[in-house]
């Protein structure tokens, strides 16, 4: 089973959460962490702008990732939001065949 990380930003733990429990429960992503508290530099529309934002990541297969990045993006709060597909080198054999459980995929598929 391959496994995904799915990485994002948020304005809030709040959105960052409510984005979280919407598609682990959709089945989309096995689980969602929340790391707070990040300071974020960027350009954006000509401008230096720093924000406090919060980091979501969710554990997915690669046979749910590419709709798991669709719905996220569906509703995410900000107008071009960072939602970035990242490689999983490797898992433990137990934990992938749980988050294949969790997002309805076959455990020998992937």
């Amino acid at each position: 089973m391959t496994l995904r990380l799915v990485y994002s930003t948020f304005p809030s733990v709040a959105t960052a959460e409510a984005a979280g429990r919407r598609l682990v429960s959709a089945r989309l992503a096995a689980c969602a962490n929340i790391l707070p508290a990040m300071i974020s530099i960027y350009e954006w529309q000509g401008a230096v702008e720093r924000a406090d934002e919060v980091v979501l990541l969710l554990k997915t297969t690669q046979a749910r990732a590419a709709d798991l990045m669709a719905a996220l993006a569906e509703t995410h709060p900000y107008e071009v939001p960072a939602i970035l597909l990242l490689p999983v080198e490797a898992s433990g054999t137990a934990f992938a065949a749980w988050v294949g459980t969790q997002t309805g995929e076959p455990a020998d598929g992937g």
